[in-house]
């Protein structure tokens, strides 16, 4: 991609936004950084960015705020998950991302990073690599999540030179696997089912990592996890502990999905994550 000068992020008060801002103003780039809340704005200052109050479902608001801002590159990290619905994010990522795709070719924008996930392709036995085909055959509620990150990928990949970073399960300071996250709360309140599954987590400064270094990685998808994915029946137990709840191992039933997640391709290009394995991360929460 293009040496970066100047970027437009689009979501920068969310998990990874508020730690991403820090991070790109210290490797020398100017941001302009989106939030839907007036009174995040001083926030986004604090932290080295120009705030922009936009909400990306307004088209023509959303516009001309990228092409105010004229930046070389636009960071799409836009998610809606304070109230926990998986349909408002699906939305977000649909029109969303339709909209800033708009914008993006309207401003003559030259590259783009935009947030995924690594938890969307299609069930297997070995570990999903970029080239492994999504769950298009995902039955509700799980088709609503996969057809959203299509829509999302496309749309972003069509609007200009575009790198897709498949994050992992986040897990940190503001996910909902911390220690005041939504998945701790209820660990601790003993009401947390998660379902069974096999897992493949990240940090949240190692996905922040992986961002700043994506601005000079090639087109494409990539695949953003930590080294050890993991069935449910060993991490959930290692969360719970960590985040002072408690969860039976018998509480866990229902139906097996997911699968490993490799992260050879992001390894190929450079990328390490700090925290190798979520057993050392958890612990730290």
């Amino acid at each position: 991609m293009v040496v970066v000068v100047r970027i437009f992020l689009a979501g920068g008060t969310g998990v990874i936004g508020r730690a991403l801002v820090p991070a790109l103003r210290g490797a020398g780039h100017t941001v302009v950084a989106t939030t839907r809340r007036e009174d995040r704005i001083d926030g986004l200052r604090r932290l080295g960015a120009d705030g922009v109050v936009v909400d990306a479902l307004d088209p023509a608001a959303l516009t001309n705020a990228v092409v105010d801002a004229g930046p070389d590159v636009v960071i799409n990290q836009l998610t809606d998950l304070s109230g926990g619905s998986s349909g408002a994010n699906a939305r977000l990522r649909t029109e969303g991302s339709r909209n800033l795709a708009n914008a993006i070719r309207a401003a003559g924008v030259r590259g783009v990073l935009a947030q995924s996930i690594a938890w969307a392709y299609e069930d297997g036995a070995g570990p999903a690599t970029e080239d492994t085909p999504l769950d298009v055959e995902a039955a509700p509620p799980r088709s609503i999540t996969v057809e959203g990150v299509m829509a999302l990928e496309q749309a972003m990949s069509d609007s200009a030179p575009a790198t897709i970073l498949r994050y992992g399960t986040l897990y940190g300071p503001g996910a909902w696997y911390s220690r005041t996250g939504l998945h701790a709360e209820a660990a601790r309140a003993g009401t947390w089912t998660p379902a069974l599954a096999v897992t493949s987590f990240l940090h949240v400064d190692d996905a922040v990592a992986a961002t700043v270094a994506a601005l000079e990685w090639p087109v494409g998808p990539v695949n953003i996890v930590d080294d050890d994915p993991a069935e449910t029946l060993e991490w959930a137990p290692r969360f719970a502990q960590a985040v002072g709840g408690l969860i039976e191992r018998e509480a866990l039933v229902g139906t097996h999905g997911g699968r490993p997640v490799s992260n050879a391709r992001a390894r190929e290009l450079g990328w390490r994550p700090r925290w190798s394995s979520w057993r050392d991360g958890f612990a730290a929460l």
